[in-house]
């Protein structure tokens, strides 16, 4: 979950990309922990986007000497946390800085960027030292540098828990260098390593009038496209991806999607002449109105040289988890498919044991009560269907009264 520090001009418009404020974020955290989520929090520290080309400072802080910067930078994560907690989130980990390359929070003197990082480390260890602090890089393909960055971390004293990289496949060369990068730094330092972000395309069409990223011109060529354009090689690289984090060894950690909810606004499919045109006026509306375009015309005053000149909608709408109509693609399953836990068939609630409570989890679930895990969720459908229903109830009911003894383990 990205955050941006004031996403918002003078006159209180949103720059767009979802307007991701601190209100945002407590919204998003509060949802995440009702279906028994932990949360990634992405400090941009930044009032928009920030990526290697771009780490601008915030509008508030513009001008800070440096050791005030470390402070603002100490006091906005703290306060943050604090009230993404109160809404009711559960975080888990915390990213400081979003693919800081180049620079973050404004700073870019690579003398002065280790301060930035432990001023950010610092607030989160006392605000909760269990929570995991991850840094966040790019250009895994850039083998020598990559490493030095982890050199340079560790010589300047960083603090930090995670080591974390974006990986698209037609910019970032092969799974076998990713996987090699990440290895050295769990094996030098010791360190958990993951992917912070990957996608790729379900299809080349375009569905909201605004050019994709990866589209019939470009970007659909490279040696490490492995995978054909279609909900399967969606899914293919992610579980790819997943293998290649996973080889690195028991530091792996994990892989992020990036931006798997970023579903078109306003289909343009199938549209031509005034109908388009028409379409195409209405979806500029709705992303300037609300922000769900990458980057809305008032995010100009911020970033006149990016966002300012190609403001508009979704350049990943092809990439996502959904497709035109709001279907989930089939690559929204595998997160599920990858986990190995162990469970008793028909535990649904997990505690070890086959009782009622169980049968009665179950009826909770199909009645929206109450919420049960991808691991409980297999473990409810004791009657293998491939889904839960109350025929699942049904059969531990049997079972406890004697009437079927075949319980077995799972995985």
């Amino acid at each position: 979950m990205r955050v941006w520090n004031d996403p918002h001009n003078g006159e209180g418009n949103g720059y767009g990309g979802g307007n991701n404020d601190l209100d945002a974020a407590k919204e998003i955290g509060k949802r995440a922990a009702k279906y028994g989520m932990r949360l990634l929090v992405d400090f941009h520290y930044s009032d928009f986007w920030a990526d290697p080309g771009k780490q601008k400072s915030p509008k508030e802080w513009d001008g800070m000497a440096l050791d005030d910067r470390l402070a603002a930078v100490s006091a906005y994560t703290s306060r943050s946390l604090t009230a993404i907690r109160d809404a009711g989130a559960d975080i888990g980990m915390v990213q400081i800085g979003n693919e800081t390359n180049n620079g973050i929070a404004g700073v870019t003197d690579f003398n002065d960027i280790p301060k930035v990082f432990n001023a950010a480390s610092r607030a989160v260890r006392e605000f909760d030292p269990g929570i995991l602090i991850a840094v966040h890089f790019t250009n895994p393909e850039q083998t020598d540098t990559m490493k030095w960055r982890a050199d340079w971390l560790a010589q300047n004293h960083v603090d930090y828990d995670v080591f974390s990289t974006s990986y698209y496949p037609y910019w970032h060369g092969s799974l076998e260098n990713l996987t090699a990068v990440l290895k050295y730094v769990a094996d030098t330092y010791g360190k958990y390593v993951s992917v912070a972000e990957t996608s790729y395309t379900f299809t080349l069409d375009d569905s909201d009038g605004h050019t994709n990223t990866v589209n019939p011109n470009e970007n659909i060529t490279d040696e490490n496209l492995l995978w054909e354009f279609s909900p399967q090689g969606q899914a293919d690289e992610v579980r790819a991806v997943m293998n290649a984090v996973n080889n690195v060894g028991e530091k792996g950690l994990g892989v992020f999607y990036w931006e798997g909810a970023w579903i078109t606004v306003g289909d343009t499919t199938g549209l031509t002449g005034e109908a388009y045109e028409n379409r195409i006026a209405e979806n500029r509306r709705l992303w300037e109105t609300f922000g769900s375009g990458w980057a809305s015309s008032f995010s100009a005053e911020y970033d006149p040289d990016d966002a300012g000149k190609w403001f508009g909608g979704s350049a990943v709408d092809n990439q996502t988890f959904f497709d035109r109509t709001g279907k989930a693609t089939p690559a929204l399953s595998v997160f599920d498919k990858v986990h190995l836990e162990e469970y008793l068939e028909g535990d649904a609630d997990l505690d070890g044991y086959l009782t009622i409570l169980d049968a009665t989890a179950i009826q909770r679930y199909l009645a929206d009560l109450t919420y049960l895990n991808p691991t409980a969720q297999r473990a409810a459908d004791i009657t293998h269907n491939n889904g839960i229903d109350i025929l699942d109830a049904t059969r531990i009911q049997r079972i406890l009264a004697g009437f079927d003894d075949e319980i077995e383990k799972g995985e």
